[in-house]
């Protein structure tokens, strides 16, 4: 019988691959060996690359993942430190690749071009960044939640580390969580409702948490007041260092960071519904109620944010022992190919609608639909009938 602790061996057989996880804030500090080597300025543009046409051909290639933990293995694995660490790791190298990439803004060699091209490959590590914070956030221990702060710093969207844990969670697949995509809502629709909605939650939730401690706002014990100000250390530190003229490309690859976050909530929920109870309160968070997609490479890449059912169904269970459920509803491909596949409604609509009325077995009033288009889904869906 092996030791809690050992390393994990034939417990999972992904093991030796999640180092490759770090490929994400590793492709920051590539595009300008790329390009002296090279020449090509595309290079530049690495992150989005690597992103929305690599990982979805690689996926497309390698297929299924097809491996779940055993239940014997799940101590064994939750205490394994081989994979902290590698999520700890993700945070010096997006730093020393936010750092390289405010030095090339700040001069003159690069064109305007090639400046928006680093600036979209900061967002999308910024934007993955979020997800190690994420994994790191759900944690008990002081210094992972401190971690998930200092990860979110990047991004300046430090009021997730509230939302998400005490808001998302808690509303996940209801009409009042801002962060669960609407049957008929298209991403354009529902960015702007998400982000705004999470920003007003986070606020609430830490206003209402100090409150129950006698604390007031202003307190070094706010969570959100303290990610904000990594944030501003941060990016004030990058601004001393390198000037003012750093500081538009700070903020785009901020909001390329977070507005890749709300594409893969966007996707995650689509349409869901959580069933009530008889006393008219929402039932417990199942599998059934996130999508799943159990392609192997964004699964290495993402961390198995893939396996967002058993996320919900288990927050406190460690990446590495996630479960892919039959239970839940699947996507057709990777996260990497839906958030392309999101941002083009019409082909979204085609692609994930009748998905959704499957899974409710054809009867669409068990969706979570867009309010102002519901007269007109429903009626559509009876005519089909």
């Amino acid at each position: 019988m092996q030791t809690v602790g050992k390393p994990a061996g034939s417990a999972d057989p992904k093991r030796h691959l999640w180092v490759l996880g770090l490929i994400a804030p590793a492709s920051a500090l590539l595009p300008s060996q790329l390009v002296l080597h090279t020449g090509a300025a595309v290079f530049w543009w690495i992150g989005p690359i690597i992103v929305l046409m690599v990982i979805p051909l690689l996926d497309w290639l390698v297929g299924e993942d097809g491996s779940n933990p055993r239940d014997e293995d799940y101590e064994l694995l939750s205490n394994d430190r081989y994979y902290r660490w590698c999520t700890y790791l993700f945070l010096p190298i997006q730093l020393i690749g936010l750092i390289i990439a405010a030095y090339m803004w700040s001069g003159d060699e690069l064109s305007v071009l090639d400046k928006l091209g680093l600036a979209a490959t900061l967002g999308f590590v910024s934007g993955i960044g979020i997800n190690a914070a994420h994994e790191l956030g759900h944690r008990v221990e002081h210094m992972e939640r401190w971690l998930a702060k200092i990860a979110l710093a990047q991004s300046g969207y430090g009021h997730f580390y509230v939302e998400h844990n005490r808001g998302h969670h808690v509303r996940v697949a209801t009409p009042d969580d801002p962060a669960s995509a609407r049957l008929g809502e298209s991403l354009w629709e529902f960015l702007p409702r998400s982000v705004a909605g999470g920003f007003r939650s986070a606020l609430a939730l830490e206003k209402e948490r100090l409150a129950r401690k006698g604390l007031p706002w202003w307190t070094v014990h706010n969570n959100v007041l303290q990610a904000w100000a990594m944030t501003l250390v941060l990016f004030g530190a990058l601004l001393a260092a390198f000037g003012l003229a750093v500081l538009p490309w700070l903020l785009l690859q901020a909001v390329i960071g977070a507005a890749l976050l709300e594409t893969v909530n966007y996707v995650e929920h689509y349409g869901l519904l959580r069933e009530r109870r008889p006393n008219g309160s929402w039932a417990r968070c199942s599998p059934r109620d996130s999508w799943n997609s159990d392609r192997l490479v964004t699964n290495i890449f993402l961390f198995h944010l893939q396996r967002h059912s058993d996320h919900h169904a288990n927050p406190g269970r460690r990446y590495q022992t996630l479960r892919s459920s039959e239970e839940a509803p699947q996507l057709p491909a990777g996260y990497a190919s839906m958030i392309v596949f999101a941002a083009i409604p019409p082909l979204w609509r085609s692609i994930m609608d009748h998905r959704v009325l499957a899974h409710y077995d054809g009867d669409i009033t068990r969706a979570n639909i867009q309010p102002r288009k519901r007269t007109r889904i429903l009626a559509s869906y009876r005519a089909t009938a």
